[in-house]
């Protein structure tokens, strides 16, 4: 089982593949689940709203699709990241790119372990397990 990192048609160099793999697996044996093969793409605005129209029939830009392919507990999935929305997001928030990229990362995550943000409940509980996992990394580093 395994993470895998990879470009679709933009130049993007993710920093720190290896610690990012092992803190990845961390938060999902954290959560009570096992590392199944997990995929993410990084893409740019407009391939990330086309699979959005596509798959979701949303016609907005967003920052994440995850593509969830669990089977039990085996956490599975393709996640996709739009790079132009997490350094927009970036500035908006006034955090660093790679803060708000590992923030993402685990976002997708945490969906595949069963998290849900679409009521304000979610959200927070989302948002504080983000950040949680946020802090795991900066303490491994």
């Amino acid at each position: 089982m395994a993470v895998s990192f990879s470009n679709d048609n933009i130049t993007f160099n993710l920093k720190r593949k290896p610690k990012l793999k092992t803190w990845i697996k961390s938060i999902i044996e954290k959560e009570k689940h096992v590392l199944g093969n997990l995929n993410y793409t990084f893409v740019s605005d407009e391939s990330l709203l086309k699979i959005n129209i596509e798959y979701l029939k949303h016609n907005t830009y967003t920052d994440i699709i995850t593509f969830n392919y669990n089977e039990g507990k085996k956490v599975s999935g393709d996640i996709f990241i739009s790079v132009d929305r997490v350094k927009e997001n970036a500035q908006k928030f006034d955090v660093s790119f790679e803060e708000e990229l590992h923030r993402v990362i685990i976002h997708g995550v945490l969906h595949l372990c069963g998290y849900k943000d679409k009521t304000k409940t979610d959200s927070d509980l989302m948002r504080s397990k983000e950040n949680a996992s946020l802090r795991l990394l900066k303490r491994s580093k």
